[in-house]
This record gives C-alpha cells, sequence and structure tokens, in this order.
C-alpha cells in the first residue's frame, strides 16, 4: 500500500514534510487533510496501527483545539467521542498525519520520518 499523507497545503510543517518525502523518492499519495479529513474507521485503523495514546492525534496548537476548550474536555471523552470528532475536522489532527498499513507518525521531525520511512 501506497502511503496516505494527509496535508494541509497552508501548513508549513506540511509543505516541509512533502518536500522531505519528495527529496527522499518516498512516493505518497496526498489528501487534502482539511478537505477530506480520514473517516472514523481510517482513524481508527491509524490510530490502532500507531499504538499511540488517541490524544496525541489533536493539534493541540490549532485554534480550534482551544477554542473548543478540548484540553479541559478530552479527558473525559471516550475513544468513540475523539474519533467522532477527529474525523468531522481535519484541522483538529495533527500533522502532517502519514500513514501506511504498518506505519504512521505524526508531525515532521526529519529523523523520525527517516526512521519509520527510510529515504534515498
Amino acid at each position: 500500500m501506497t502511503m496516505k499523507a494527509y496535508l494541509y497545503n497552508k501548513c508549513d510543517t506540511c509543505r516541509k514534510a512533502k518536500k522531505w518525502l519528495t527529496e527522499q523518492n518516498i512516493s505518497f499519495e496526498e489528501i487534502p487533510i482539511v478537505d477530506t479529513p480520514p473517516t472514523k474507521e481510517e482513524l481508527r485503523t491509524i490510530w490502532k496501527t500507531s499504538g499511540l495514546d488517541l490524544r496525541k492525534f489533536f493539534n493541540v496548537s490549532g485554534v480550534q483545539y482551544k477554542e473548543l476548550g478540548l484540553k479541559d474536555k478530552l479527558p473525559n471523552m471516550t475513544e468513540e467521542e475523539m474519533l467522532e470528532l477527529l474525523s468531522s475536522n481535519g484541522k483538529l489532527i495533527k500533522r502532517p498525519l502519514l500513514a501506511s498499513d504498518n506505519t504512521v507518525t505524526l508531525g515532521f521531525k526529519p529523523e523520525e520520518l527517516e526512521k519509520a520511512w527510510g529515504g534515498k
């Protein structure tokens, strides 16, 4: 399976990740995360594959995260409620989100991407 790269074209971090992936000759399917966020079931699969705490998938520095008061609400939310919220609004998801059948990375740290995805 090709890597799915959920990106937002107005996000500097996403642009850096896209540039890095291209320079490393890593093929990926670019998906606009704001226009086409992953579905609840896609997110569930990505989350389970990642092995991360579901709360790590939230873009905690985003305006909407703050406006919705999620810092205080997340601890009391169920996994289903979190997945529903994330799938309903791509801006709430930490970016870039890179996912394949067996690997998931969140954010842009070149050393982590290289470890996870390889490169040239």
